[in-house]
């Protein structure tokens, strides 16, 4: 095997480790997949940014032996989110062992009221919901009243108001726009 290959390999364990172990119910656990997740990716990146060659600077040489910058910049982009959301995690870790002594994430009354609602009742909510067949009138906030709380000024409302913006249809005395020639 050439040692391609052998980064695929190891690429995909960690990938397929770092799902295993984020799909747990424990946070430690679950931190500890992010940041197999995390250092797969690193590899993906490292893979993908193909042979090593010289940094891509102006001059340098000639482009088929230079570097390709992008991965390296994903990389170290990729570096510093593992960093940040793992730092995040510990922090709930931490808070989680301070409140329960214990990291692993129950589940509360409404998780448990969902997973025992049954499809029945999940069809019977979609039947409320659904509003296609009703009208649209029924369908606004201001059923029952004559007027929309917004009303519309026109510049024959308010002495204020200025109504000389350019329109798209041909003016009544055959020009174009204000001050335009005659058709």
């Amino acid at each position: 095997m050439t040692v391609s290959a052998v980064l695929v390999i190891i690429m995909g364990a960690l990938f397929a480790c770092g799902v295993y172990a984020m799909l747990e119910r424990s946070l430690t656990r679950v931190l500890i997949g992010f940041l197999l997740l995390g250092n797969a990716t690193n590899l993906f990146l490292l893979i993908v940014m193909g042979r090593p060659g010289i940094a891509a600077f102006f001059g340098a040489g000639d482009v088929d032996q230079m570097s390709d910058p992008l991965p390296q910049a994903l990389t170290l982009t990729a570096i510093v989110i593992t960093f940040a959301v793992s730092a995040f995690l510990l922090a709930l870790i931490y808070r989680s062992w301070q409140l329960g002594q214990a990291d692993t994430v129950l589940d509360d009354e409404e998780d448990i009221a969902v997973r025992d609602r049954g499809t029945v009742e999940e069809d019977e909510m979609d039947d409320e919901t659904s509003i296609e067949d009703q009208d649209d009138i029924v369908t606004t906030d201001f059923v029952g009243t004559d007027t929309a709380p917004i009303t519309v000024l026109h510049h024959r409302d308010l002495d204020g108001i200025r109504d000389d913006a350019p329109v798209d249809r041909p003016r009544a005395d055959g020009r174009d726009h204000p001050g335009g020639e005659p058709r």
